[in-house]
């Protein structure tokens, strides 16, 4: 065994330990007194063990990257790999949600009340709705919003709202919808590392991509909708920094990025990774001008309809506080979330991690600064580091305190690409969807 392997090896078997420890506290935080507020800490979830129809398809595709996925990443022409990831990454998140079945697994898991679609009848008049929106988002009206609505800006529960004007209502259609769309953000990871840090890389990270216990949370919840938008905001934005139509792909960026912010509060912390963006891109100023009109757009329409960004963050705030956030200990869920996350990216991620961290050293750093086309694994650890960053700034913020295998995975579908830096991407692929395939079968989530 080398020398590099067996350091895999050793950070895979750490973050294990790490997501033990949190199981053992939480267990006994929950028989002292409960108040974690969640079924099998750190996840947001119940010991259920059970199977359904995806039980024989999610096998398959399993197998099917792992015997296949390296080598056709690597021999597809671009388009088609890019085809590819979404058609099968799609598969991937169908089959882990109908292992809980049609109904418990995608049907339902936006009805309940806690989700968007409950909401749906009272915004007949959207632009009232709009204006009396932050009326509604503290506990004491009687007629409060349910947590997902009053946690968001009005764009989440919108979009499905304009779901239902075409047609396309109910929960099997969101459903469906958020697991379609998500699984598109796999699809713009790979545009934007192929822009920033060459085709070679993005090819590697594709299987990574597609495979992942992510996809156990995916499907189906809106917070996989948010990751697709937000990501293609940065793959825009990417393309638009490396001079591929910077004016088109910079409105585009922008428009998207104002839709980010209106989808989800904690989306903000983009801005992270949009530096880094930037900050690799061969041409960072030329698209801005473009970037920031389109940013414009979004904010400017939801203003002039009546909602107040601002205002109704802050009484999330105080929302947040009344709930569950008022009495889940920051102490537990401040190291345990990160617990959550090493589930929700796998033991590959975090091996990937590892060898990442050992890129970007000073002098290569200058070097691809400098010159956009040079030391390309550098580049993908910065742009990994953008993201990571990020989440980290949303656990400290203490305002995601537990279900963050949910609440961050817009953050989290970047670090997946650092399956790119493993040099046995089958063993690797197949720990992957072990876990994902494990998790899904004894735990019933909440998504």
């Amino acid at each position: 065994m080398n020398r590099d392997l067996l350091r895999d090896l050793c950070a895979a078997l750490a973050a294990a330990l790490l997501v033990v420890a949190a199981a053992l506290v939480g267990a006994a935080i929950k028989r002292e007194k409960d108040t974690l507020h969640v079924g099998w800490p750190p996840l947001y979830a119940n010991w259920v063990p059970h199977v359904g129809p995806g039980t024989f398809i999610a096998p398959f595709v399993a197998v099917a990257v792992v015997a296949y996925g390296p080598v056709l990443a690597a021999r597809l022409p671009w388009r088609g790999l890019l085809f590819t990831v979404w058609g099968t990454g799609t598969a991937w998140a169908f089959s882990l949600a109908l292992i809980d079945g049609w109904h418990r697994g995608i049907a339902r898991r936006l009805t309940t009340k806690y989700e968007y679609l409950q909401v749906i009848d009272r915004f007949d008049d959207i632009p009232a709705t709009l204006r009396d929106f932050t009326n509604h988002i503290l506990l004491d009206p009687p007629d409060h919003w349910p947590p997902h609505v009053a946690g968001h800006p009005p764009g989440a529960t919108l979009t499905f709202v304009l779901l239902d004007r075409v047609g396309l209502g109910g929960g099997a259609w969101a459903g469906v919808f958020v697991i379609t769309v998500g699984a598109t953000a796999a699809v713009a990871i790979l545009v934007t590392v192929r822009a920033l840090a060459g085709e070679v890389l993005a090819r590697r990270a594709a299987p990574f991509l597609v495979v992942a216990p992510a996809a156990v949370w995916a499907g189906t919840s809106a917070d996989g909708y948010f990751a697709a938008v937000a990501a293609w905001a940065v793959a825009f934005l990417a393309l638009a920094v490396t001079g591929h139509r910077p004016r088109l792909t910079g409105l585009a960026s922008g428009l998207l990025f104002g839709l980010t912010l209106y989808l989800s509060y904690g989306l903000t912390l983009y801005a992270v990774i949009a530096g880094g963006v930037l900050l690799l891109g061969s041409r960072r100023l030329r698209p801005l001008p473009y970037v920031l009109v389109g940013l414009l757009v979004v904010p400017t329409a939801f203003t002039l309809a009546g909602f107040n960004w601002w205002e109704a963050y802050h009484l999330l705030v105080e929302r947040y506080y009344q709930g569950a956030g008022g009495f889940r200990p920051y102490g537990y869920w401040v190291w345990a979330n990160l617990a959550c996350t090493v589930l929700v990216v796998g033991p590959a991620t975090v091996a990937g991690l590892r060898r990442a961290g050992a890129a970007p050293v000073r002098k290569r750093v200058r070097t691809c600064l400098r010159a956009p086309g040079t030391a390309t694994e550098t580049r993908l650890a910065l742009l990994l580091l953008g993201a990571l960053l990020a989440l980290l700034a949303a656990d400290l913020s203490g305002m995601s305190k537990a279900e963050t295998e949910r609440i961050w995975l817009p953050f989290a579908v970047w670090l997946l690409a650092a399956g790119a830096f493993l040099t046995r991407p089958r063993a690797w692929l197949a720990a992957q969807a072990t876990l994902a395939l494990l998790l899904n079968h004894l735990l019933l989530t909440g998504w």
